[in-house]
């Protein structure tokens, strides 16, 4: 009854074409994918801001130590820090940017299940540039692991030569 009343009221033809449980289901199926790549993100993104907030607070301890102990080498590690910290901060900007593009992908995903306009293009185009997000915020989390990697080896080779 309240279905009949809603489908006569003018322009209600939104209503009529989202009343249908089949098309909305098969909608959520089509959004599955796209949600499980957001938990994916969202795994590595947490990763990604350990490793930053870790090496903040690295930098942080370096700049407030004052002259007691081994500051010198100490502030040697800053500059690798600072480089690390970078590649940390756009692993995780790209990576914030890559899951707002999913989001994106998924909210089209059901606009375009309801409404006429074809909205095929842009969700491919929403996608692609999800996805040179996400590889961007990988590339730079690669990049912070193998600055990180490298400097742990010349410590080694420093420690070897004395």
């Amino acid at each position: 009854m309240l279905l009949d009343i809603l489908s006569a009221i003018p322009g209600s033809e939104l209503f009529a074409r989202t009343s249908s449980t089949l098309r909305v289901q098969q909608v959520v199926q089509l959004s599955l994918a796209p949600a499980f790549l957001l938990a994916g993100i969202g795994a590595v993104m947490n990763v990604m801001t350990n490793r930053l907030i870790w090496v903040a607070n690295k930098i942080e301890r370096i700049i407030d130590a004052g002259d007691e102990g081994d500051v010198q080498s100490m502030r040697a590690e800053l500059p690798a820090l600072e480089k690390r910290r970078i590649y940390a901060q756009r692993a995780v900007m790209f990576s914030t940017a890559s899951a707002l593009a999913i989001s994106v992908v998924i909210v089209l995903l059901f606009i375009s299940a309801f409404v006429e306009t074809p909205l095929g293009t842009l969700v491919a185009t929403v996608w692609v540039l999800c996805m040179g997000l996400l590889v961007a915020g990988l590339a730079s989390f690669l990049l912070e692991t193998r600055t990180a990697a490298n400097r742990n080896r010349e410590r080694m080779r420093e420690r070897d030569s004395r």
